[in-house]
């Protein structure tokens, strides 16, 4: 028996199938990926189921229960295609909302590497690396870089008769293989052979490679104001962040006991004040520029003008031999040097217990 109403039904279904599958495909295409392949693979089900469907009811006229119309196999199918559907939908929102959730991941991982590679946490560099970082990374229950205290150790061993420390010119390629060794591991020992000369000389490297001063840009003016004023100077230091204080500390009392060995070593206060204030106490562009270069990227000259200072300040991939050239540490003729921050570290120097009253003694091996 045929239904006279059969055809528009017949006709609705189609287009209402059709355009579901249809529809379903494109919100999965616009959540793109992995997303949009699932989508079309529903809509081609729920297209099939009907096709399958019309072709039954062609072949088998009978094929529908007894007393069961067109209108009610219509809405059957169409019951069944709809939760199929409506699961579709939920599963693309799910994976689109899962999708979003991993994008956002990964981008605030990607950004939280960036941020590593610029403080230098992104490697085990040593040298270029603020000092914050370095000293809570190495978690040594010490606020002073370790690569400091161990060369600090070696020479109160075997170098506080050497003479001309701190100040005579080192072996580049012994400092280019101990920068290499210490930013491999931070806990690595001085070779027994190795010449004080080139131990101090990674010491001035080390200061020279920090993207601040150990005093900082802020203090720079104050610090400079009061030069030899032991309570001023005294006041002014603590605000130094912790790891700053101690490590200026540890360093101006290393210098102390290369001073009292001046008989030996030919280098007082105002000598060791001299070659090491430019590292120590600085601002960018001053006459202390071209040395902090020269430790910095090599003994060659320096970078060129149109390198990426920051990128280099991470890789410090410097000190490259150079047989045919002798290179020596540049003079600064063309600038005086800043007598203000030399007369500052002499004075911390030359007043050491006096001015570093509340830090921790330094005890040496």
């Amino acid at each position: 028996m045929t239904f006279d109403g059969s055809q528009p039904w017949r006709q609705k279904a189609t287009d209402f199938f059709s355009s579901s599958g249809v529809r379903l495909k494109q919100a999965g295409q616009s959540a793109g990926g992995n997303v949009a392949d699932v989508a079309g693979k529903v809509g081609s089900m729920v297209k099939s189921k009907w096709v399958i469907f019309q072709e039954k009811r062609q072949s088998k006229q009978d094929w529908a229960p007894p007393k069961e119309t067109v209108q009610e196999r219509l809405i059957s199918a169409a019951t069944s295609t709809t939760v199929l559907l409506r699961k579709g939908l939920n599963e693309t929102k799910e994976k689109v909302v899962v999708g979003k959730v991993k994008v956002e991941e990964a981008a605030k991982k990607t950004l939280n590497n960036i941020e590593r590679w610029q403080k230098g946490v992104a490697t085990n560099d040593v040298f270029g690396v603020p000092i914050e970082v370095v000293v809570q990374r190495e978690q040594s229950g010490k606020a002073v870089p370790q690569v400091l205290v161990t060369c600090a150790d070696y020479l109160i061993v075997s170098g506080m008769s050497s003479e001309y420390l701190f100040k005579s010119e080192e072996d580049k390629k012994t400092v280019k293989n101990l920068i290499s060794l210490f930013n491999e591991d931070w806990k690595a020992s001085i070779p027994d052979s190795t010449s004080p000369i080139d131990v101090a000389s990674l010491i001035k490297c080390y200061l020279a490679s920090l993207p601040e001063p150990l005093t900082t840009f802020v203090l720079f003016n104050e610090l400079r104001e009061e030069r030899s004023r032991i309570r001023e100077l005294r006041n002014i230091l603590k605000k130094l962040p912790n790891v700053n204080y101690m490590t200026l500390e540890f360093v101006t009392a290393l210098l102390l006991r290369v001073s009292q060995k001046f008989s030996l070593n030919k280098m007082d206060s105002r000598s060791l004040a001299i070659e090491m204030a430019p590292l120590i106490m600085w601002q960018k562009g001053d006459s202390g520029e071209e040395l902090r270069l020269y430790f910095r990227y090599g003994l060659k000259g320096g970078p060129s003008k149109s390198a990426d200072v920051a990128s280099k300040a991470n890789s410090f991939d410097y000190l490259e031999e150079e047989e045919e050239e002798d290179v020596q540490i540049p003079l600064d003729d063309a600038a005086p040097p800043d007598y203000g921050a030399i007369e500052v570290i002499q004075c911390l120097i030359e007043h050491h217990n006096a001015v570093f009253t509340d830090a921790n003694e330094t005890i040496w091996r």
